[in-house]
């Protein structure tokens, strides 16, 4: 059985997800973020050296990084859903959202988080930072468009990995500007695989008001 290492309100949340999409059986072992630092526990350490989650157990394999993760997976357990044909072009975008997800589109809202906590001294590098969440929610909500999902308009790991931009994006007011992406997080979060996976969990901060 697939475990996943689950750490409240965090990506590994749309790993979960996946599974049950997939109506895969497993097993969360969940840790807690220290109520003071928000930082995920000591105890994922033992799992992997960074301390990271999400991280999966399956078969003997320890697998982290929720791109990795996904990719994993689909070709292990999916039997052909989720994912397009390889060597089609709806595959090559495919791995570029799952990569895109992580390497571009999460780092400014990263560092936006980060600089948070410097107070007046991350003035100079606020605009910066803004600018490159706006530009990378543009860029998603252009190729979105007027589809339902991102690849072939059906719904794939693709979806899967941009979940969480598109849920904090929305939770930071950016739907008022991108509207599509804001429909494209209800319509995620309205899933009944989604749900089923919320219910298995500590309540989520960023479930959207229904």
């Amino acid at each position: 059985m697939i475990i996943v290492h689950h750490l409240n309100n965090s990506r590994s949340q749309r790993i979960l997800w996946l599974l049950e999409e997939l109506g895969l059986p497993y097993e969360i072992k969940a840790y807690a973020r220290d109520a003071t630092t928000n930082l995920a526990p000591p105890e994922l350490k033992a799992v992997h050296p960074l301390g990271k989650s999400p991280v999966v157990e399956d078969a003997g394999q320890i697998i982290f990084e929720s791109g990795a993760i996904t990719d994993y997976i689909l070709r292990t357990h999916g039997g052909g859903r989720l994912m397009p044909q390889p060597g089609t072009p709806a595959h090559e975008a495919y791995l570029m959202w799952l990569h895109f997800a992580e390497g571009s589109a999460m780092t400014p809202f990263l560092l936006a988080l980060y600089t948070a906590r410097l107070g007046e001294a991350a003035a100079p590098l606020t605009p910066r930072i803004q600018e490159q969440i706006g530009a990378h929610v543009a860029y998603f909500s252009q190729c979105l468009g007027s589809n339902d999902w991102l690849v072939n308009n059906e719904l794939s790991g693709a979806d899967i990995m941009m979940s969480f931009i598109a849920e904090i994006g929305a939770m930071q007011g950016l739907g008022a500007h991108f509207p599509n992406v804001l429909a494209y997080a209800q319509r995620l979060q309205a899933r009944p695989a989604w749900q089923a996976a919320a219910a298995k969990t500590d309540a989520y901060n960023f479930r959207l008001p229904a």
